[in-house]
């Protein structure tokens, strides 16, 4: 039982569960698989419940029992808890809730030992070594407005959380780095800059701008469009001016991207979705010769249970889209990368894309049926929305750059700060550091 107890210090209902499961053995040894119920007391009986009883009472009546009623029940799975000193006493309430106080010596002397141990040795032990969180994701050419704040905060946050259990976490940063825009942005560039290997940050100026000014051209000037068109057919073809231009795009919308993960204090690893793309062809076959792909009008598509529209794998024009790229990589990360979890931090707007693909992965056998590992999981927020109301878009709103609203708020900070006379007390480093983490922290 002590080493039960090790093994899940920090979480008191997880170590009452133990007991208890010894106990329900012996109360009701012929019941298998009988998962103790614990919760919190809501009442004044004490500080867990465990609530068996009446649901054992139901199974078990009719059966020729000993018992007479979920009271005696519980009073027997009272008497055949294990001696332990984490409780100091127990009572049976009502319809058999055993009512669980515990020791107060036994709580102190736990804190006493998570105190001269260290905290982390009461952090949560996840049956999984390797996880995979997928988050903030922008896309190359376009500034990261507030509506990726949400995906970096919760997604480091739910990394971090991880990472203190001794989870090997790599944080992905899957951005938008491959598609059809870039054939207007790479004709764009070599419009503006004949020798677009000197077209720098600053020559290029603001990116969103840029990519506004490359799209109007593209939905007005019918020879630029087609241009456009031939080069992405280059770029997937690997041309090598091409690829150098993409590049180049890439880069400069990188070093826009640190500037917030920097303020953020956010350590993140892009492998976006140009690094997938290798091994679109070879999952879609492997999909199509389990039977799992069949083609719909033109395009090629996996049918899903219980959705009446398909998951689109191939397009009619036979390009690949976002379903393609994210079974690409989900297959990447449980092949060879190895991880038993892969959470998804985006938007809620992109819970029935990310349902489709998981249930087109089990199907595949990729993942197991049930909530077994490994597993994939998507974790939604709320959208982000304008003040029309609408979706928050980079492509066709001015919106607030997350760069501009971070040092607006780290300038707030100093300035309160200022106003409160700490410009006399502290130094200016111990100000700057006191403006970033209280500006930083607040809009997180």
């Amino acid at each position: 039982m002590a080493a039960q107890e090790e093994e899940c210090k920090g979480n008191v209902k997880a170590q009452l569960a133990k007991l208890f499961e010894v106990s329900l053995k012996v109360t009701v040894p012929n019941e298998a698989d009988v998962d103790p119920l614990i919760a919190a007391c809501t009442g004044k009986f004490g500080d867990y419940q465990c609530n068996n009883a009446m649901g054992l009472w139901s199974k078990i009546k009719g059966k020729g029992t000993q018992f007479r009623g979920p009271p005696a029940v519980g009073e027997a799975i009272k008497n055949n808890l294990p001696t332990s000193e984490i409780i100091d006493s127990c009572s049976v309430a009502g319809p058999g809730f055993v009512n669980v106080v515990l020791s107060k010596n036994w709580m102190a002397k736990s804190i006493q030992m998570m105190l001269i141990e260290g905290i982390d040795t009461w952090a949560p032990q996840p049956p999984v070594k390797t996880a995979v969180v997928d988050f903030s994701s922008p896309n190359i050419a376009k500034e990261m407005h507030v509506g990726h704040l949400r995906s970096t905060i919760i997604g480091d946050t739910l990394a971090r959380m991880l990472e203190f259990s001794k989870v090997k976490v790599l944080r992905r940063n899957h951005v938008g780095d491959w598609g059809t825009q870039f054939g207007m942005l790479i004709e764009f560039l070599f419009e503006k800059f004949p020798n677009f290997e000197d077209a720098t940050e600053t020559a290029i100026g603001d990116l969103q701008a840029f990519y506004k000014a490359s799209k109007q051209r593209f939905d007005s000037d019918p020879a630029f469009k087609e241009r456009a068109q031939q080069a992405v057919v280059r770029l997937q073809g690997g041309d090598e001016k091409y690829r150098r231009a993409w590049a180049q795009i890439c880069e400069i919308s990188r070093t826009e991207f640190h500037k917030v993960y920097q303020r953020l204090g956010v350590h993140l690893e892009e492998k976006g979705e140009s690094f997938y793309n290798p091994y679109i062809p070879g999952v879609i076959e492997g999909l199509t010769k389990q039977g799992l792909v069949e083609e719909s009008q033109g395009a090629r598509v996996i049918f899903i249970d219980g959705i009446n529209i398909p998951l689109i794998v191939v397009k009619s024009d036979g390009g690949f889209n976002y379903a393609s790229t994210d079974l690409a990589a989900l297959w990447y990360r449980l092949n060879e990368e190895k991880a038993e979890w892969i959470i998804y931090v985006t938007d809620v707007g992109q819970q029935q894309h990310f349902d489709m693909v998981f249930k087109a992965a089990k199907r595949a056998g990729w993942l197991p049926q049930g909530d077994n590992y490994p597993k994939a999981s998507h974790v939604g927020f709320g959208l982000v929305l304008g003040e029309d109301g609408k979706r928050f878009r980079t492509r066709n709103t001015e919106v607030v750059r997350l760069v501009d609203l971070l040092d607006e708020a780290k300038n707030r900070s100093k300035a309160a700060l200022i106003e409160r006379g700490k410009g006399e007390e502290w130094t200016e480093e111990e100000i700057e550091s006191t403006a970033d983490a209280v500006g930083y922290g607040a809009v997180k």
